[in-house]
């Protein structure tokens, strides 16, 4: 069922935080860095996969997703819901059911046997298709589910996710180049500010992290 309540772009950010801390989704720790996926060190780490073990947090949150989406790009604006394997699934699947609308989802990369296909579910040739994914950092890895599904003859100019790191001054250019425009639920900086407010952190860990947001490449060089 698509809500009916539209609260504003602060309120959704501020609540989200919250939401990521109050069940321990976020982790900090300046002295011994996590390593992502780039293989780049960082004193942050946000587990977005673990909203799904709660229920209640859930559909709110995908609630707020479903409303940013329709508010900034249209309540007629998509055919299909692609999530992008693997966390942007499940997130697909509620936001799909949430507008009505068919659900698909993009591989990585090729299947390997079968059909060799990337898409799964039915994306035709002139459907409107947003791209659900759980997060974005540098907007890199969307360009590559984007590419996948104009493959199909379909477009795809947006893509929604719940948590955007906000830190990466190419990302909006990244992605725009490619033709996409980019929405989500709340950022480091909202998180920032919410563990400040609620003492979730102590002030030396926060004011590492802060650093680190400041300016992550010189942050992410001198902890290599």
């Amino acid at each position: 069922m698509i809500p009916s309540s539209f609260p504003s772009q602060e309120e959704i950010a501020r609540l989200t935080a919250s939401m990521f801390l109050e069940i321990e989704a976020v982790h900090l720790n300046a002295a011994q860095p996590f390593i992502h996926a780039s293989g780049l060190p960082a004193p942050t780490y946000i587990d977005c996969r673990k909203l799904i073990s709660f229920p209640r947090l859930r559909s709110t949150l995908m609630d707020f997703l479903t409303v940013t989406i329709l508010r900034n790009a249209g309540f007629e604006a998509f055919d299909v819901i692609a999530g992008g394997e693997t966390a942007g699934i499940p997130f697909a699947a509620f936001v799909s059911e949430r507008m009505a609308l068919p659900m698909a989802y993009v591989r990585k990369k090729p299947k390997g046997y079968g059909r060799n296909a990337r898409i799964e579910g039915v994306v035709k040739e002139g459907d409107r298709v947003l791209l659900v994914e759980d997060l974005t950092t540098d907007g890199g890895s969307k360009l590559s589910f984007v590419d996948a599904i104009r493959e199909t003859g379909a477009s795809c100019g947006h893509t929604a996710v719940i948590f955007y790191y906000d830190i990466f001054p190419e990302t909006r250019q990244v992605l725009g180049d490619h033709g996409i425009e980019l929405h989500h639920l709340c950022t480091w900086w909202d998180i920032l500010a919410v563990a400040r407010e609620k003492g979730s952190f102590d002030a030396a860990t926060l004011d590492g992290v802060e650093s680190y947001l400041n300016d992550p490449r010189a942050w992410q060089d001198a902890h290599k």
